[in-house]
C-alpha cells in the first residue's frame, strides 16, 4: 500500500492532477504530523545532520507519509530512489533491481531502496536483502502497517533502525485541510461542525481526508452543509481495525487494561470499538471471563458467573442484541472489587510443583486399601478433620521434606476480606495445634 503524497510525478497539467499529488512536500520540513522524528533532536534528524542515514523501517498506520519520507530521505542524501511493493515484486524483480544497484554504485552513486509493505515478503526474500545492506549496495527503507516484530526476520531488524510514525491528529489534518483550500483557491462548503466531522472521519490519515476534500471541493452548494449534509454526501470510513493483527491485540489489551483499571466508560468504549469493527462478540465474551477470573477472582466470587450468564445471553438473543448482555456484564466486571491474589497463588504453586519435582504426600494422608499398604504405614496417624475440636486437625498436607510454603495472600478488598480472615483463623489454629 503507498502512502501520504507517494503518486509520481505526471505530465498532465496541475489541474487534472490528484490533490495529494500537488500538495506533496518538497522538503521534510513541509511534512505533516511527524515532527517527533524530523525534528533535529528526533532520530531521523540527528541522522541526517550527522551524514549517517542508516536502513530504516518506517512503521505506522496507511496515510501518515512513509513513502514522503522516504523519498525527501534519498533527496535530502542524494541517493537515488527507487521504489518496489512488495505485493507485487518477485526474486526476478529483486535481482534486477540488485544489479541495477551494484552497477551505480559502481559509478559512485549510493541508492535508496524503499519497499512498500516489506512484511509480505517471506523470510527467505526478507533475507535476500541482507548482503546487499551489509556491502552498501543498498540503503533499504522498509514501509510497513504491522509490527514489524512480530512480520519482519530477527536478521533484517538487526541492521535496521526502526522508525515509528503516528497517526495524524486533528490538528495536522487542519494544516492539511487549509493548504488544500489555499490550492484550491476557495474555502470548503462546510460548517465549522461539518468540517469537524470531516476531518474526523479521515480517521488520522492525511491521504484519505485529501481524497475526501477533493470530493467536497466539487460540490456546487448554494451554502455552507451541516454536519446532518455533510454525512448525507459522504459515507464514514470504516474504523481501522484488523481481527487478526496489531490493532486487534492493541484494542483487547486497553479493554482488558480499563476493566482492571475500574473504569466503566473506557472499558465500554474500547469494547464498543471492537463491536464497530467487526469482532465476534464470542471472542470478547471468552476474554471478558478471563479478566473475571484473573483479575477479580474470589474478591467477587459472583464475576465470573456473571459472565457466564451474559455469554449465554447473548447465545441465545444473537446479535445485535446480545452485545447488551455482554456489555453489562463489562460494567460490572470494571466496577467489581479487584484482586489478583487468586492468579498469583496459583502461578506460584505450579512454580514450586516444577521446583519440588516428584516428592510424595505425608503418608499419614495416604488411603490404604490394601493390606500391604497398612503395613508400609499408609493412613497411620491421620486426623479425621470433622472429629477435630472446630473441625480443623492442622495436620500438615504437603511432604515431609517441604517446609510449608505460603501461595494465597488475599488483600483486605471485596469478599477476600473474609476470606483472609478465614486464612488468618486457620494459621493461628495450626499453630495451637501443631504445638500440641
Amino acid at each position: 500500500m503507498s502512502d501520504l503524497f507517494d503518486t509520481p510525478k505526471s505530465a498532465t497539467p496541475d489541474a487534472a492532477r490528484p490533490l495529494a499529488d500537488r500538495l506533496r512536500p518538497k522538503s521534510l520540513a513541509e511534512v505533516v504530523g511527524q515532527g517527533k522524528i524530523l525534528s533535529a533532536e528526533g532520530p531521523l534528524g540527528s541522522m541526517l545532520a550527522s551524514n549517517s542515514l542508516s536502513s530504516l523501517i518506517l512503521w505506522g498506520p496507511p496515510g501518515v507519509g512513509k513513502t514522503t519520507i522516504a523519498r525527501l530521505l534519498a533527496a535530502e542524501t542524494d541517493l537515488f530512489f527507487v521504489q518496489i511493493s512488495a505485493i507485487f515484486t518477485g526474486v526476478p524483480d529483486l535481482r534486477k533491481v540488485f544489479e541495477a544497484a551494484k552497477l551505480r554504485r559502481q559509478n559512485g552513486r549510493g541508492t535508496l531502496l524503499f519497499v512498500d509493505e516489506i512484511h509480505r515478503f517471506n523470510k527467505a526474500q526478507q533475507d535476500g536483502f541482507l548482503p546487499y545492506m551489509e556491502d552498501g549496495t543498498i540503503l533499504l527503507v522498509g514501509a510497513t502497517t504491522e509490527n514489524p516484530s512480530f512480520e519482519l526476520n530477527a536478521a533484517l531488524m538487526s541492521r535496521a533502525q526502526v522508525i515509528v510514525l503516528e497517526r495524524l491528529s486533528l490538528a495536522d489534518l487542519e494544516r492539511l485541510a487549509q493548504r488544500a483550500e489555499k490550492e484550491l483557491g476557495r474555502a470548503l462548503p462546510l460548517t465549522g461542525p461539518a468540517r469537524e466531522q470531516l476531518l474526523e472521519m479521515a480517521d488520522g490519515d492525511g491521504r484519505a481526508l485529501l481524497n475526501l476534500i477533493e470530493q467536497v471541493a466539487a460540490w456546487k452548494a448554494a451554502a455552507p452543509l451541516d454536519p446532518k449534509g455533510l454525512a448525507t454526501r459522504l459515507m464514514r470510513r470504516a474504523s481501522k481495525y484488523d481481527k487478526s493483527g496489531e490493532e486487534h491485540y492493541n484494542l483487547i489489551s486497553a479493554l482488558h487494561k480499563s476493566v482492571r483499571g475500574s473504569d466503566p466508560d473506557a472499558a465500554l468504549y474500547w469494547f464498543s470499538r471492537m463491536l464497530e469493527g467487526g469482532e465476534d462478540p464470542r471472542f470478547l465474551a471468552r476474554r471478558i471471563t478471563r479478566m473475571a477470573v484473573e483479575d477479580i477472582g474470589l474478591a467477587d466470587p459472583q464475576a465470573q458467573a456473571v459472565c457466564l450468564q451474559g455469554w449465554e445471553t447473548y447465545e441465545r438473543l444473537g446479535s445485535p442484541e446480545g452485545e447488551l448482555a455482554l456489555a453489562q456484564v463489562v460494567i460490572y466486571l470494571a466496577l467489581a472489587p479487584k484482586s489478583n491474589a487468586g492468579y498469583m497463588a496459583y502461578n506460584a504453586a505450579r512454580a514450586e510443583a516444577r521446583r519440588s519435582g516428584s516428592q510424595p504426600p505425608p503418608k499419614h494422608i495416604l488411603n490404604a486399601p490394601t493390606k500391604m499398604m497398612k503395613d508400609q504405614g499408609y493412613g497411620v496417624g491421620y486426623s479425621y478433620d470433622h472429629d477435630a475440636e472446630d473441625g480443623f486437625s492442622g495436620q500438615n498436607y504437603f511432604p515431609d521434606a517441604m517446609k510449608r510454603p505460603v501461595f494465597y495472600l488475599p488483600p483486605e478488598r471485596g469478599y477476600e476480606r473474609e476470606l483472609k480472615k478465614r486464612v488468618e483463623y486457620f494459621a493461628k489454629l495450626r499453630g495451637k495445634r501443631q504445638d500440641g
